[in-house]
């Protein structure tokens, strides 16, 4: 195994008690790759969950019914539905770990964000059935007896959630995965969800208010649908296409400027997310035209290497060839970028170049705005044009095709 993925095992190993670690010599073998311990990680955090929430169920299902309380019966169901959530989380592991084929030919990696919304919208489904129950409670209340079985099972409960919920958070941000981090923020709802039956048991004991039952009830579904909301979101975001990470695009764009002095810059930059691990990247890396073709190529073969080594991802570059030798072409580029400056501070363009027309030259340019601008393409166009009749003169016939940056939005600057 290579460093990384020493410490990748260590550092996780470090950070668990007994439990996790005596189950980890059945799941992670010496000698798997990063992926494979990646995927070992995962079923063992939804194989604990599964073994943890049945036992949890089991104990707070036998506390509701010896105390008739309605929010201790609906705290053990949700653990009935935290175990099947681990099922489900194991399923996106195992799916997510299989060879890519001719049907899936980026591989599998997407079941895993998959997994991971349907846990959340199991957390929502869960508060729906909560709250129907609890507003049903505080209409018609029923006696609710304690003890200190009670008491001591919910606080175990408590205890045992929040250890789920600090091993499936760590694991989670450990390995990047949304799966995980999902099942962590659904024990640590349960943690909050059981504290407050805890409380509410303890004083409709000391105070005989049994409506504070179905009170409780319904707060505890409001936590837990706000939290299932936002879980959704973040699993749901990458199935959709989210922007990338901006850490990761600057990483792109560290590399590719320490590559070549002959790589004067790069544009249209699209990152594809296939599952944690599985990123394709495109790019066009702009060349000097008087350059020597097999040697930029060279240059541009290498540049995907040293992406694809180092940030673990398939790289694909198209060269742009620019002229740079061309004082009057320079100068005209300059001139232009102080334009676009002058309009926005983040317009950014490419493919200039002069070429002859049939009545006056032609500039021919890209211009890269963000999703959001507040410009119509049409509007920028006129903008330019105008501009540049203004500035730099009416002899130029302006061409200009608008690009949409895919890394970053208005929401971002």
């Amino acid at each position: 195994m290579s460093r990384k993925q020493d410490y990748f095992g260590s550092a996780l190993k470090g950070d668990f008690d007994i439990m996790v670690r005596l189950f980890s010599r059945f799941f992670i073998k010496s000698g798997m790759s990063e992926d494979e311990q990646r995927n070992a990680w995962g079923m063992l955090c939804g194989t604990v969950g599964i073994i943890l929430n049945l036992l949890l169920f089991a104990g707070k299902g036998l506390a509701g019914l010896f105390s008739g309380s309605l929010a201790i019966v609906a705290d053990a169901l949700n653990n009935l539905s935290d175990a099947a959530s681990s099922i489900i989380t194991l399923a996106g592991f195992s799916i997510s770990k299989r060879q890519a084929d001719p049907g899936h030919p980026f591989g599998h990696g997407r079941a895993e964000y998959v997994s991971g919304f349907v846990v959340s919208c199991m957390m929502i489904v869960m508060a729906f059935e909560l709250a129907r129950d609890s507003i049903a409670k505080m209409i018609h209340p029923e006696e609710i007896s304690f003890s200190w079985l009670v008491f001591v099972i919910l606080i175990g409960s408590i205890l045992v959630k929040c250890y789920m919920a600090f091993y499936n958070k760590a694991t989670g941000k450990r390995i990047h995965s949304v799966a995980l981090e999902a099942v962590a923020k659904d024990s640590t709802n349960d943690c909050v969800s059981t504290s407050v039956v805890l409380i509410a048991s303890i004083a409709i004991h000391l105070t005989g208010l049994t409506l504070l039952d179905g009170i409780c009830g319904l707060l505890v579904a409001c936590f837990i649908a706000y939290q299932g909301i936002g879980s959704a979101r973040d699993t749901l975001n990458p199935l959709l296409g989210q922007a990338p990470d901006p850490a990761f695009v600057q990483e792109i764009r560290d590399i590719m400027a320490n590559e070549s002095d002959q790589i004067t810059g790069i544009h249209d930059l699209i990152v594809n997310d296939y599952g944690p691990g599985k990123r394709i990247v495109s790019l066009h890396a702009e060349v000097p035209a008087s350059g020597n073709i097999v040697e930029l190529h060279e240059i541009i073969d290498k540049a995907e290497e040293d992406l694809e080594s180092k940030l673990h991802c398939l790289v694909t570059i198209h060269m742009d060839p620019i002229i740079t030798d061309d004082p009057h072409i320079v100068a005209l580029r300059d001139e232009l970028y102080q334009i676009l400056q002058s309009i926005a501070p983040y317009l950014t363009m490419h493919d200039f170049r002069v070429v002859p027309g049939k009545k006056r030259p032609k500039l021919i340019f890209d211009v890269v705005i963000p999703f959001g601008f507040k410009l119509t393409d049409d509007e920028l166009q006129k903008r330019i044009e105008d501009e540049v009749h203004r500035r730099i003169g009416a002899q130029y016939e302006v061409v200009i095709h608008v690009d949409t940056d895919y890394t970053v939005t208005m929401a971002k600057r």
